[in-house]
Parts: C-alpha cells; structure tokens; sequence
C-alpha cells in the first residue's frame, strides 16, 4: 500500500524552528504525505510554503492537555489562516469524571466553529479505560467529528493495536480513526493500518516510507 498517502508528517515540538518547519514541508511535498501537522502558529507559513495547495495543513486546538476554555477559537483561528484540518484534544478530566454531556458540547462546539473541516479527536488513550475509551469515540461520534485520534504524543503513552481495534470497533466503519503516538517504523505502521487506522500521526514518517521500500 502507498503508506506515505495517509501519513500527517507531524511536528509540534515547542521548541520547533522556522527552519525545521520549512523542512517539514519540503519532506512532505517530496514524500507525498497526507498533511503536515504543526502548531497553529505555523499554520500560516505552512500554508504560503506548499502553495496552498498538497500536502494538506492540519493543525491542533487545545493541544496538549485537552484543558483549554477556548479550543472552539482555537480550532477557527487555525482555520481562518488555512487549516484542512484540526485534532482537538478531548477534555480528558471531564470524561473521566462523567460528565459526557459537556464532553460532547465542547466537540460539538469545535466541529460547528469549523463547518466542512475535519475535526479529529484525541482521546489520550494511556489515560482511559476501555469503558472510557469506547465512551469518548461514541461522544465523538454524536458530536459530528470525522475522525477518533489515539494520543498527543505528549503523555505516558502512544497508539497500541488493541486501542486502534477498540475505537474501529466503535465508530463503524464511516468515521476515520488515526493512530498517533509511538508509530515510528514501517511495521508498526502497517499494524496499525491492519487494526483499523485510517490515518497515521508521526514524525518517524521517512523512516517509515524507506522501511516500505
């Protein structure tokens, strides 16, 4: 399979460069990766560097920790500057406390702020039950994203092969389910394709493709 077409070649280091980020566009274009996945600040540069054209500009909204008041605003600033696309990070908290029905307005507010753009969600599966896990993708469901997304990469834990069957299992087969987290070789990769992950997160993304070959 052509891997590199559903790669989000990723980078939201803190301390990322404007030279590392014109490097990740250049890698992108050159590899024919899906997206790049930067920073809302970025996204602008990003944008006018790939010709607002392919790859694609995905950027992220209450990254990384899920806590932010204003993670509809951020998602429509990323926008408005050229973004595709938006992982928000879930309210982890206030899953894991219960209260679903505030979880489900702020996706919903998320997705409504950004009509026709992807929304995906990053549920931060090391912090969750399976109880918890299922919950969250059937939240994000309601809500109206496009995609259920593993982990920000920023916690104790990335994407596994039972997490990717577990979330494909419960969002069906109409919604996309990226993996993120940890993926960093071409086999891993291709586990996490056969689990049911539509997408890949990664900044191991030219290893992967040269592992393909």
């Amino acid at each position: 399979m052509d891997i590199a077409s559903i790669i989000d070649h990723t980078l939201l280091r803190p301390d990322a460069t404007e030279k590392m980020i014109e490097k990740l566009c250049a890698e992108a274009a050159e590899y024919h990766f899906y997206s790049v996945c930067v920073n809302p600040v970025w996204v602008p540069f990003c944008k006018e560097f790939l010709d607002f054209e392919t790859p694609l500009v995905c950027s992220v909204a209450g990254f990384p920790l899920g806590a932010s008041p204003m993670v509809a605003g951020e998602a429509e600033w990323a926008v408005a500057r050229g973004a595709d696309e938006v992982d928000m990070v879930l309210p982890v908290g206030l899953l894991k406390q219960g209260d679903t029905a505030e979880v489900l307005r702020i996706i919903h507010e998320v997705v409504t702020e950004v009509p026709g753009i992807p929304v995906k969600v990053i549920l931060e599966t090391c912090l969750l039950t399976d109880d918890e896990k299922i919950t969250a993708c059937s939240i994000s469901k309601d809500a109206g994203a496009a995609f259920v997304k593993t982990s920000t990469g920023f916690s104790k834990g990335g994407a596994t092969v039972p997490d990717i069957r577990l979330m494909r299992k419960t969002v069906g087969s109409l919604m996309g389910v990226k993996a993120s987290g940890g993926v960093r070789d071409f086999n891993t990769a291709i586990a996490m394709v056969k689990a049911g992950a539509s997408r890949i997160g990664t900044s191991g993304s030219i290893t992967i493709v040269n592992g393909n070959k």
